[in-house]
């Protein structure tokens, strides 16, 4: 029974360094589909899935975001409308977060509906922590990836590619 205590940490030093599959070379990202439910966002070039990244999303992740603060990552049609390599995050990318539709709804309610949506790498200072974000919703309603994942979708996402954010 004690070989168990020693395999499960060597389980997961083993997954931690297990390289993920890249994105292959040369291939440009013009779409993404994120299934919320499933913690997963798909990359397309054409009508191809090229990757699909594992993610951890806002810390109240059911649901549409409907106002500033409420952690909640948004539903619905954007497209990647800016770039920041120097974030308090590693590497990330603006969603068009809020549309027309979202100021409106958050209009009623009487609060703004926020912004500065993205994707993005881990936290400047917590890069170490790599796959393991993974393990929990985290963002204030970003879509984080890891370090190297933000590397490969800043170099590889045209400008102004569409997103689709799903339940």
């Amino acid at each position: 029974m004690l070989w168990i205590l020693f395999l499960l940490p060597v389980i997961a030093i083993v997954w931690y360094w297990y390289p993920d599959k890249p994105l292959p070379k040369g291939v440009i990202i013009d779409k993404f589909v994120v299934h919320k439910a499933k913690r997963v966002m798909e990359a397309y070039s054409g009508n191809t899935v090229v990757k699909t990244y594992n993610i951890a999303l806002g810390k109240n992740p059911i649901g549409h975001k409907e106002f500033e603060g409420d952690k909640k990552t948004p539903e619905g049609s954007y497209t990647i409308n800016a770039r920041n390599p120097r974030s308090g995050y590693y590497k990330n990318l603006g969603v068009s977060y809020p549309n027309e539709a979202d100021k409106v709804h958050a209009a009623k309610l009487g609060k703004s509906p926020g912004g500065d949506i993205k994707i993005h790498g881990l936290r400047n200072d917590r890069g170490y922590i790599g796959k393991f974000h993974r393990m929990k919703d985290w963002t204030n309603g970003c879509i984080a990836v890891t370090n190297d994942e933000a590397d490969e979708l800043y170099a590889a996402v045209k400008k102004d590619a569409e997103i689709v954010i799903l339940k």
